[in-house]
């Protein structure tokens, strides 16, 4: 153990005496600083198999076939290598994104990092991954004082799941906020907005990724991200977010999956 850990460690009791330890969803005590209380660890909503082999959108039923894929995969293969979220969209997880991501609370990036690394498939052929945050515009950035996706992404390399490369990714227009907007005027929104850095190409190109997000909504932007880490030479590139936005009629349309894939195979 080095010696900020040991201090660290040292340093907990006085802590938790003048700041006890407090959920941050609902504020009720817990045992350590930076934990969930049991209600609303419960509250979260984890992802579990079965999950469509290309985007690991959740599958209707158990008795789906492992590799089985989604209705919207059969129609269109994602260009990413699969999606990996440690929870689903609730009010459980959108009450600690808020916090984390506009109410300041940078201390949450330990739990959200931890949570998202237990969710990652472990390393291949000891080969590790560069891990690449989506970007803020850097107006942006300088309003926020942070990227809430760059303190996810130094969680994710301080649990050994890959090589942090920071800027690799550059988002050279200032788009305006995509509430309230369709997947399609997202998309042309963020068309040419996001690029790989000149001084990150050489880096970037023959390398596994992970591109990490707080939260996954539409996939607009990280479609934009994909579309060019791919362009500069990535390999592939897997996507990490703490909450996954899914639509109930994802889970509906995927029900039909096996009818789908049967029709489709039968017309091959």
């Amino acid at each position: 153990m080095g010696l900020r850990a040991i201090l660290s460690e040292g340093l907990k009791p006085a802590l938790d005496l003048v700041y006890p330890p407090r959920c941050p969803v609902c504020g009720d005590a817990t045992g350590k600083q930076g934990a969930l209380c049991l209600d609303c660890w419960s509250g979260l909503s984890i992802p579990r198999d079965p999950q469509c082999a290309s985007c690991r959108s959740p599958l209707g039923t158990e008795s789906i076939a492992v590799g089985a894929r989604c209705a919207q995969c059969l129609v269109k293969n994602p260009k990413h290598s699969g999606i990996f979220a440690a929870t689903f969209y609730n009010e459980v997880s959108r009450k600690l994104i808020l916090s984390f991501k506009h109410g300041g609370k940078i201390g949450l990036s330990p739990l959200l990092g931890r949570m998202m690394a237990a969710r990652l498939p472990d390393i291949e052929d000891g080969e590790l991954p560069i891990v690449v945050p989506v970007p803020l515009h850097r107006w942006r950035l300088w309003s926020r004082g942070y990227n809430q996706a760059a303190l996810l992404a130094s969680e994710l390399v301080r649990g050994g799941k890959g090589r942090l490369c920071v800027d690799a990714l550059e988002r050279t227009v200032a788009t305006p906020s995509l509430g309230g907007l369709g997947k399609k005027a997202r998309a042309k929104v963020l068309k040419g907005a996001i690029r790989v850095r000149q001084s990150r190409v050489q880096e970037i190109r023959d390398q596994k990724v992970f591109l990490v997000d707080d939260v996954l909504t539409s996939g607009a932007t990280t479609d934009a991200c994909v579309h060019a880490l791919l362009k500069a030479g990535a390999n592939s590139v897997r996507i990490a977010c703490f909450a996954r936005v899914i639509d109930d009629a994802v889970v509906k349309g995927s029900a039909q999956t096996l009818d789908m894939e049967e029709q489709l195979g039968a017309t091959k």
